[in-house]
């Protein structure tokens, strides 16, 4: 499995559904990119000026919300995940 490094997380982006206006289904590339995903893997945490580590906010398995073009996709075994920074995510979903 990946391993991110440093205040980076690895996210599986939750697939959105079929999106339809008005009876018309909408291109994929017109669709809103999905916001909302689960935490894979994180890294060690941040570190300081003075050499001393932060833990990050999230865990494994957390659902989060992140903004909306955040983010390097990447393929792994056939899997797409998202690896964005801590700071580029918003929420954790309850």
């Amino acid at each position: 499995m990946l391993k991110p490094l440093g205040d980076r997380v690895i996210l599986q982006v939750q697939e959105q559904e079929e999106q339809k206006v008005g009876g018309i289904i909408l291109a994929s590339n017109a669709k809103e990119k999905p916001q909302t995903a689960k935490v894979v893997a994180v890294g060690s945490g941040r570190v300081l000026e003075n050499g001393q580590t932060v833990a990050l906010s999230v865990k494994e398995g957390d659902l989060v919300l992140f903004d909306k073009y955040a983010g390097t996709e990447v393929k792994y075994n056939q899997e797409t995940y998202l690896v964005v920074r801590e700071n580029d995510l918003i929420a954790i979903v309850d």
